[in-house]
């Protein structure tokens, strides 16, 4: 709870505090005056008005300067650095130094997002801000939005297309899909015919727990259908699971180079049409000018285009 009790401030003018600091270091109410821009008048009212507000002389004339009192002198001590940090938090913007300074992000994210691009984001950091931290809360199309509204993630890499009240959307890049297979269970060509890609058993990736996707959709528009074996809201297990059985997969292509080098896995782009996943970053308006979190955004937005060639 705030101690401020705000009647105490109701009379008080603080530029009589300036000219207080003001007097003390110029030791003369005329080159005070000057420094401040007022006339000597203007000044020797305000030196007037302190005097009756701190009831001390607080100024003290000899015959070469004004000499503070011990009140004064212990005013200047408290209030010259309260005053120089005013100063500095209403009229320098904020600054954000990643080679030195010390940051946790919170990034929202899917699995798959995070397999797809924080291996190039940590190499980035390692390099350009040694000190920043990363927390990852897993999220989904469906949720992103609400962490951010929480204040749960700081960003989001979204793969939805509403943006809730209050946030801010930037649509970086898209992403086609790509079928992924075990050339040991299955001896299929590349690219695929829709005729085999509806011939075997597949594997389905849903944050809802459905067993169909557009895809179906677009199977259906040509007089096809699929049997989705498997449904998980997690992408990473797919992989291990088509070397066990034959078995189709139809993921981000972002995953595919990874898993073909990993699990030696054959791919093929999708024999049928499907819409590309736009791929954006989201965040709250009133985190807009927040000059770390602009400097993560312009990160993430390098790093996403380059994961994406």
């Amino acid at each position: 709870m705030s101690s401020i009790r705000e009647n105490d401030f109701r009379h008080i003018d603080l530029n009589l505090l300036i000219v207080l600091l003001v007097l003390h270091r110029e030791g003369s109410v005329s080159r005070a005056a000057q420094k401040l821009h007022l006339g000597q008048p203007a000044v020797s009212g305000a030196l007037a008005r302190l005097r009756a507000l701190f009831d001390d002389a607080l100024f003290v004339r000899t015959a070469n300067s004004m000499v503070p009192t011990p009140r004064a002198e212990a005013l200047i001590a408290a209030l010259a650095p309260m005053m120089e940090q005013m100063q500095q938090l209403l009229f320098q913007p904020p600054a954000f130094d990643a080679l030195n300074d010390a940051h946790t992000f919170r990034i929202g994210m899917s699995d798959w997002v995070e397999s797809w691009i924080m291996p190039a984001l940590m190499a980035a950091l390692a390099q350009q801000a040694p000190g920043i931290d990363v927390v990852i809360v897993a999220t989904d199309p469906f949720r992103d939005g609400e962490k951010l509204q929480q204040d749960k993630v700081d960003v989001a890499l979204s793969v939805g297309q509403q943006t809730p009240a209050g946030l801010l959307r930037d649509n970086v890049t898209n992403m086609a899909f790509a079928t992924l297979w075990d050339p040991h269970q299955l001896d299929l060509p590349s690219p695929l015919s829709l005729a085999d890609y509806v011939a075997h058993q597949h594997l389905l990736v849903s944050y809802r727990g459905a067993s169909h996707s557009a895809i179906d959709d677009r199977l259906a528009e040509q007089g096809c259908s699929r049997r989705v074996r498997y449904v998980s809201p997690h992408f990473s297990s797919l992989p291990l699971i088509i070397k066990q059985m034959p078995a189709l997969v139809t993921v981000p292509a972002g995953l595919s180079r990874a898993w073909q080098q990993q699990y030696r896995l054959a791919a093929s782009a999708v024999p049928v049409d499907t819409a590309a996943i736009p791929l954006s970053l989201l965040w709250h308006k009133r985190r807009d000018g927040d000059p770390a979190l602009q400097w993560l955004l312009a990160l993430l937005r390098q790093v996403m285009k380059q994961a994406s060639d």
